[in-house]
C-alpha cells in the first residue's frame, strides 16, 4: 500500500502577477513568453518600474512543480513535496500554503537562515502570454539534502520540475531523485518546463532524464527544441527514445499523447484566454491524477485539457480548491481534499 500517490520536487517561489503591455516588455528589456533568471536587484528594479500597474494575483506559493503537486492534491491525490525556503515571512507563508492545499513536506525541512525565499514576477500581456522573471533566492541551493527517501519509496509516482536544470545542486537532486525512484520501483515523470530551459540547458535535461522516464511533459516549442526537430511528428518520434510515454500540450489545439504503444489527439475546450501562466503545470497535475485513478490516456488527457483551459481563462497559475471538484463533477470532493 502506497502512502503517497505523487512525490514532487521543485523550486519554491512566491508569485506576483502584473498586467503589462508589449511596449512595457520592450521598454523593460524583458524577453516575452519565457522564464528568465534574474538577480534580486533586477527583480526589484522591475517591480519598482511597474509599481503603478495593477497586481492581479494574490500572493500564493508557486514554482512549476509546486503548482502541479498542489493541483494533484486538490483533485484528490496524496502528495508530498520537496523544496527549499528561507527563514523569512515568505518562507512561512509558503509552507502554510502547501499545508492548506493538503501537500505534505519533509518533517526535517528547516527554513534556511542567511537567504531569502525565491520570488517570481509574472508579466501578463493582453494576448494572455506570460513572461516570467525569477529570482531563485534560496531555491538555487536546493540539493539532495531536501530529499526524503522514505516518502519517495512510499510513493507511486515521482515528479521532477525541469527548471531545476538551471542549478547545479538542483540538477543533482533531480538526478538523485530519479535514480532513487527507479531503484524503488516508483514511476518517474519530468516536465521540460520552459523553451528557454531547453535552449540553454538541453544537455542538463538529458542528464536528468537519464536512460528514460516513465512520463514526459512538454509543450510544442519544448518538444521541437529538445529533439532539434522542425515538425511535431518528427519530435514525437524522437521523444519516444527518452520516455515510456509523453504528453505534448498544444495550447488551444489540445494535446498529443503517447501511452507507449499508441498515439492520441485530445481536444481542448475553446475559452477566452487571459493568462497562460500555470497551464502546463495544471495539465500535468490533472493528467497525473487521472492515470493514478485508472483513467486511460485519452480520458486523463481530456481532463487535463479541461483543467488547463479553466486556468488560462482566469488570472493566476492555480484554480480555487472547489474548481477541481467541479471539473470532476464532484464539488464536495474538492472541498474535502483541500482541507485535509
Amino acid at each position: 500500500m502506497h502512502q503517497y500517490d505523487l512525490y514532487g520536487i521543485g523550486a519554491a517561489l512566491l508569485d506576483t502577477e502584473i498586467e503589462v503591455s508589449d511596449s512595457d516588455l520592450q521598454s523593460l528589456g524583458v524577453d516575452k513568453g519565457v522564464m528568465t533568471l534574474v538577480d534580486d536587484q533586477r527583480q526589484r528594479q522591475l517591480v519598482g518600474s511597474l509599481s503603478d500597474h495593477l497586481v492581479t494575483a494574490k500572493r500564493a506559493c508557486g514554482g512549476s512543480g509546486a503548482n502541479t503537486v498542489i493541483a494533484a492534491s486538490y483533485f484528490g491525490l496524496r502528495t508530498f513535496y520537496s523544496c527549499k525556503v528561507a527563514a523569512d515571512d515568505n518562507g512561512d507563508y509558503y509552507l502554510a500554503d502547501l499545508a492548506r492545499a493538503g501537500v505534505q513536506y519533509p518533517a526535517v525541512l528547516k527554513q534556511a537562515d542567511g537567504g531569502v525565499t525565491g520570488r517570481c514576477l509574472v508579466l501578463v500581456t493582453p494576448d494572455a502570454e506570460r513572461s516570467m522573471n525569477t529570482y531563485l533566492g534560496i531555491s538555487a541551493a536546493l540539493s539532495t539534502s531536501e530529499l526524503d527517501g522514505e516518502a519517495l519509496s512510499a510513493s507511486r509516482w515521482a515528479y521532477i520540475e525541469g527548471y531545476l536544470v538551471s542549478s547545479d545542486s538542483g540538477r543533482a537532486a533531480a538526478i538523485a531523485l530519479r535514480e532513487q525512484a527507479q531503484s524503488a520501483g516508483v514511476k518517474t515523470a519530468l516536465s521540460l518546463s520552459d523553451p528557454a530551459m531547453v535552449l540553454l540547458f538541453r544537455e542538463g535535461l538529458q542528464e536528468m532524464i537519464g536512460t528514460g522516464v516513465d512520463m514526459l511533459f512538454c509543450n510544442r516549442d519544448e518538444a521541437l527544441g529538445f529533439t532539434d526537430s522542425d515538425s511535431l511528428e518528427a519530435a514525437a518520434v524522437t521523444l519516444q527514445s527518452h520516455c515510456h510515454s509523453f504528453a505534448i500540450t498544444l495550447g488551444a489545439e489540445g494535446a498529443l499523447l503517447w501511452d507507449g504503444q499508441q498515439s492520441y489527439r485530445v481536444a481542448s475546450p475553446q475559452v477566452h484566454a487571459i493568462d497562460t501562466n500555470g497551464a502546463g503545470d495544471m495539465f500535468a497535475g490533472a493528467f497525473l491524477y487521472g492515470i493514478n485513478r485508472g483513467m486511460s490516456y485519452p480520458e486523463a488527457g481530456e481532463l487535463a485539457c479541461r483543467a488547463a483551459a479553466q486556468v488560462v481563462s482566469q488570472y493566476g497559475p492555480r484554480l480555487r480548491s472547489e474548481q477541481h471538484g467541479q471539473l470532476l463533477g464532484n464539488p464536495v470532493a474538492a472541498q474535502e481534499t483541500g482541507g485535509r
